[in-house]
């Protein structure tokens, strides 16, 4: 499994409203996919005859199909389409406050989450309260690796394609308990937004544009762009005290931006993806609260 998942970036929002109780862990591993329209429709157009038919050449002439190659890599970059898998763990640091780390398809993430609604005792120690509310920061920085399913990892030393992004997080998030303090789960739901910052380029040596007296290589392309994605989830968490199993369904829609490519080609990009995802949960360590006394 670790070996088949893409570098996606790790957008799948599975936290409930109520953070972390203090002095305690969290840690679980989730399993999803990252299905989104627009990359999908572009590498429908690239077909393993055509990558064969350039591979091997010394020299390549600029035409149409090189195009497609180029649009494909990049509208790929933007949004990883495939299977993700992350490890995860959380730790309370207040009342209302938790971190988290994450090791997300080859990507490490760091995040931190307020809680601005409801109680923050545990099952042991329950508040007043079933209903929680919380905010969260999370950033994630990532190189592009591409799939070889897809063929894109023969098109990239062919094209000299490269692309780095980062992404920030902010997740509203709500959430009713199932049971004092969330003791065997809940429901959560919310909105998302993603701000991505991307960097990418072509340098071939090998592709060339055939005037009518001479022939020129084809320029290098090294640019970068940033756009943001609008989302809204939902998800839950089902168990009892100390293990869970979370569900959960995250939407975006994105409008990518304009993107150079080569021959001085440029191409807009927009669509909807969509991350459905499985885990496992674990609670963990004792609560630094001390118990109410009645």
């Amino acid at each position: 499994m670790l070996f088949a998942v893409s570098c996606t970036a790790p957008r799948a929002i599975i936290n409930s409203g109520k953070v972390t109780a203090p002095g305690q862990f969290k840690a679980g591993l989730n399993f999803g996919g990252n299905i989104a329209t627009e990359p999908i429709g572009q590498l429908d157009d690239i077909t393993k005859s055509a990558v064969d038919a350039i591979r091997n050449k010394d020299s390549i002439y600029y035409d149409e199909q090189i195009d497609v190659f180029a649009k494909g890599l990049t509208a790929y970059a933007l949004d990883p389409v495939g299977l993700t898998f992350d490890f995860y763990v959380r730790y309370g640091v207040a009342p209302r406050v938790d971190v988290g780390y994450k090791f997300a398809s080859g990507a490490h993430v760091l995040d931190a989450m307020y809680q601005f609604l409801g109680p923050t005792g545990t099952p042991d120690n329950p508040g007043e309260g079933t209903l929680y509310g919380s905010v969260g920061l999370q950033y994630t920085g990532q190189k592009a690796n591409l799939p070889a399913r897809a063929l894109l990892n023969k098109l990239e030393p062919v094209l000299d394609f490269y692309a780095t992004r980062r992404d920030v997080v902010i997740p509203v998030i709500f959430s009713k308990s199932f049971g004092p303090e969330e003791e065997i789960g809940n429901i959560s739901w919310g909105v998302v937004y993603n701000r991505t910052f991307i960097k990418y380029g072509f340098d071939p040596g090998n592709i060339f544009t055939k005037y009518t007296d001479q022939v020129v290589r084809v320029e290098a392309v090294k640019e970068k762009n940033s756009f943001s994605s609008y989302g809204a989830f939902v998800n839950g968490k089902i168990g009892f005290r100390y293990v869970y199993l979370l569900p959960a369904l995250t939407m975006y829609y994105q409008n990518y931006g304009t993107y150079k490519v080569l021959g001085g080609k440029k191409h807009e990009f927009s669509g909807m993806t969509f991350i459905p995802s499985i885990g496992l949960q674990v609670n963990l360590g004792k609560s630094a609260q001390p118990r109410r006394r009645y």
